[in-house]
């Protein structure tokens, strides 16, 4: 409450009584040749409460948003006293607390990112219209030449998959996912499975998870890519190699 609402209200509230007053003492004093009359305590209080009740006397008080801010203000300034006294060091105690926690809490977003949802169930790696290794090899890097480092990983990742698709060391399969290529691929090319798991991660990251990529992770799958090109498969027992692979 303003002082100045406070003072109104006060003077208000002061005119009721002294009018109840002077009311009281009227009524006490009577006529002359009457006897004086006397009114109770309950009633004199309950004419004082009705009088009191009026508009009139409450036309500056504060609304109910302004009472529960005012009672949310002193509910938190005791919270914090109770705060400060239970820290060593007190008020001073309680703000390094405080700051640590922000800090924390900013290490975390800084290293993890923004939470998102994963998705249910990964989508296909590829799109409805089929392209060649080189085409998604010169899509990635018109994407790197721009910065854009999450489609450059994505286009990327697809080249890898679509290459060993025109090799056939992966079976041509439209709705496949990143993780599935490179779960298959590493069986037939074991040094390298690590890092297409890895290949697919980072295709997953930032294309489901909402992660940003940066130059590096492009360019350890773009490194994938031209390892993969002049890599060898592992035959199993019994089978002869094939012309196409090398």
């Amino acid at each position: 409450m303003s002082m100045t609402g406070g003072v109104l209200t006060a003077a208000s509230a002061m005119s009721g009584a002294a009018r109840l007053t002077t009311f009281a003492t009227f009524a006490s004093r009577g006529s002359g040749d009457e006897p004086p009359v006397t009114v109770p305590r309950d009633p004199a209080r309950e004419a004082a409460r009705r009088e009191l009740a009026k508009r009139m006397y409450h036309e500056n008080d504060p609304s109910l948003f302004q009472r529960a801010l005012n009672a949310f203000w002193e509910w938190l300034g005791r919270l914090l006293a109770k705060a400060a006294s239970a820290t060593p060091g007190g008020s001073l105690g309680l703000l390094v607390v405080v700051l640590c926690v922000i800090a924390v809490l900013a290490a975390l977003w800084w290293r993890l990112g923004t939470p998102r949802r994963g998705p249910v169930a990964a989508a296909p790696l590829f799109d409805e219209r089929p392209r060649t290794a080189a085409e998604h090899r010169a899509a990635a890097d018109a994407h790197a030449a721009q910065g854009h480092w999450n489609q450059a990983v994505q286009e990327r990742m697809r080249a890898i998959v679509r290459a060993l698709e025109e090799r056939a060391l992966l079976d041509v399969r439209p709705g496949r996912t990143a993780d599935e290529a490179a779960a298959e691929a590493g069986r037939a090319l074991p040094a390298h499975a690590d890092a297409l798991h890895a290949a697919a991660r980072h295709f997953d990251d930032v294309t489901y998870g909402g992660r940003a990529a940066d130059q590096e992770t492009y360019r350890r799958v773009a490194r994938l890519d031209s390892d993969l090109q002049r890599a060898r498969p592992t035959l199993a027992a019994g089978a002869a190699p094939d012309g196409k692979t090398g």
